[in-house]
């Protein structure tokens, strides 16, 4: 039991670290996905 709560908490820390991560080295969807052409609000 212990051992799967311990995966559990890794998952979650490697997911928010990864999102906070990709954030700042510019992989956001909208920055990908917009060009030139496109305003965003």
């Amino acid at each position: 039991m212990r051992a799967m709560l311990v995966a559990f908490l890794a998952t979650a820390v490697i997911a928010v670290g990864a999102d906070f991560l990709l954030d700042q080295a510019g992989y956001s969807t909208i920055e990908k996905t917009s060009g030139a052409a496109v305003r965003i609000d």
